[in-house]
């Protein structure tokens, strides 16, 4: 290699080095896993991420491509809660505990690339709500329950410009439940140069895609323990509060 491509290349890797640590953060890692959902029914959502607590209140509704099946009696798809869970993640017996995982029945008209949205909305409305999640998100990961159909599943999350981004979550051509796991892309940004420095991602919806090989007339799929892998970790510094925007407002409110 000629002397002038090599210095070119030692100062793209520096540049890279130095963008990469005025974001901060990123080179100090602190996993945690962190469940978002256990899709047992409850419409309050608590988590505690480095000691602080958090809680939402949503519920989940379905949306559907234009040949879902609606008859006189019903339309599809339709959202459940039955007592029926993993047992490689539960255990079989789990008395007085009241465990349940989130049933999708669906039907379509027609084969072809039809799908099935399932968001979050506020308790009680059908406002959409997008879930916050802590950290630098490194995986999604949930439990489905597929009957060994041909169709897969993507999850749609939000950055802090307000582009959506969709992820492959994986494909449910398996019988039974099986643990599936998406990695977050690392081009979709999750710090700042700024104050304050973490940018973190909303989910915003699953989709469910079937192909059209697949028979749609009539199928279930059922979805427990939602949660992700996050980097929680934030460096202290003199006037870290002033980076909370909720402790920024308490601030502003009580001044004259």
């Amino acid at each position: 290699m000629k002397h002038g491509s090599f210095r070119a290349v030692c100062l793209i890797v520096v540049a890279v080095m130095a963008a990469s640590a005025a974001f901060g953060d990123e080179n100090t890692i602190d996993y945690e896993a962190i469940v978002l959902d256990n899709f047992d029914g409850v419409t309050t959502h608590e988590w505690t991420v480095s000691g602080r607590s958090y809680s939402y209140d949503f519920e989940w509704k379905l949306d559907a491509s234009k040949f879902a099946t609606k008859t006189d009696d019903t339309a599809y798809p339709r959202l459940t809660y039955v007592p029926s869970w993993p047992m490689a993640l539960f255990g079989l017996n789990r008395e007085g505990k009241e465990l349940k995982s989130l049933g999708i029945w669906g039907r379509f008209d027609r084969r072809g690339y039809n799908w099935i949205d399932l968001y979050p909305v506020l308790t009680g409305g059908d406002e959409p709500f997008e879930i916050p999640i802590p950290g630098r998100v490194s995986y999604l990961d949930m439990w489905v329950w597929g009957s060994n159909l041909d169709y897969y599943i993507e999850a749609y999350v939000r950055d802090f410009q307000g582009v959506v981004h969709n992820i492959r979550f994986g494909n449910i051509g398996y019988t039974g439940w099986k643990n599936i796991r998406a990695r977050i892309p690392g081009n979709i940004v999750q710090s700042k140069r700024v104050l304050p420095r973490l940018a973190g991602l909303t989910f915003v919806k699953f989709r469910i895609w079937t192909q059209p090989t697949e028979p749609v007339n009539d199928f279930y799929i059922y979805f427990d323990q939602f949660k992700v892998l996050t980097d929680t970790f934030e460096s202290l510094f003199d006037g870290d509060e002033l980076t909370d925007p909720e402790r920024v407002q308490e601030l502003w409110a009580s001044g004259n």
